[in-house]
């Protein structure tokens, strides 16, 4: 390997809450760290960030912009730039960016994931504004107003136990066939959720959801709508390192986010695991300091 490579202790690629807890973690353990990000974080449609200690409310860049500063303190550089490829080399990683490569002892990976949003007209145009994921997070905001709730199977009966906690005035879309048992639909209309099965054309509603319009024309006010979206890794870097999958489709990881990969740790919504603000950070400092950990051990 080329000696001129730029070394450094450890690279977290991905600069959301995760990236950066972990960069931050990193950085007060003495090492030399490289976070390298691009793109929005995954809550950038939202005006702001909710649940999260002492920062409730914050938009998402202004939480993004506090945590770039606070890494200024240590010993972190960080790069706007995209990580396009990875590879191993007399047992360390080499990381491509834009500007040239790098060469690393360990990774934090905390790229996140991509919702994948249904093909529905207003679908994307709301979403992180009036279609949401988290009650915890946007939950409180719409509270008590008339709420939808988009989904099939087990995911639309994991949400009508969990919104009815923020509203009474609840009706869940399956858009077809629920796939679920006629007695978890039954026990769902029990509780008032009303259960519509025709297919859904649209979202109406620019800013926010004003309501949802079925094939049959029918429109239905509603003021918010929850759904849990497929997703998807946002970066192949796992997939090119070998790591382990979940049958979700995430990073397969220990408590502390160690992968099946040597020094390879993940952190954020890509690893298993809730999936909020401050549980990405919290994985993020676990990440961290697992690496830094590690690395001690190996030297010890």
């Amino acid at each position: 390997m080329s000696a001129s490579l730029e070394t450094f202790d450890a690279v977290v690629v991905g600069g959301g809450p995760a990236g950066l807890s972990a960069a931050l973690a990193l950085g007060r353990a003495r090492r030399r760290v490289l976070l390298t990000s691009c793109g929005p974080t995954r809550n950038a449609a939202a005006s702001s960030a909710h649940n999260i200690f002492t920062r409730d409310g914050t938009p998402p860049a202004d939480l993004v912009a506090i945590g770039r500063e606070q890494l200024r303190n240590y010993d972190v550089t960080v790069r706007d730039e995209c990580a396009t490829d990875v590879r191993t080399a007399e047992g360390d990683y080499v990381l491509s960016l834009a500007s040239g490569d790098v060469r690393t002892r360990g990774l934090v990976l905390a790229t996140g994931v991509r919702d994948v949003l249904p093909d529905i007209p207003g679908f994307a145009e709301l979403w992180g504004k009036s279609v949401l994921h988290c009650p915890y997070c946007h939950g409180w905001e719409v509270a008590s107003r008339p709420l939808a709730i988009y989904g099939r199977g087990e995911d639309a009966l994991h949400l009508s136990k969990l919104i009815r906690g923020w509203t009474n005035d609840l009706i869940l879309f399956t858009d077809g066939d629920p796939q679920l048992p006629a007695s978890d639909v039954q026990r769902i209309r029990s509780h008032g959720i009303e259960v519509r099965e025709e297919a859904v054309q649209r979202l109406a509603g620019s800013r926010e959801l004003e309501a949802v319009v079925l094939e049959s024309g029918e429109t239905i006010p509603r003021a918010a709508l929850f759904t849990r979206p497929k997703q998807e890794l946002r970066s192949d870097l796992a997939h090119k390192l070998g790591c382990a999958l979940t049958a979700q489709g995430r990073v397969e990881a220990d408590a502390l986010g160690r992968t099946s990969v040597p020094r390879v740790y993940v952190a954020g919504d890509m690893a298993p695991g809730h999936q909020s603000v401050p549980s990405a950070a919290a994985t993020g400092a676990m990440a961290g300091a697992g690496l830094n950990l590690e690395l001690l051990t190996e030297d010890f």
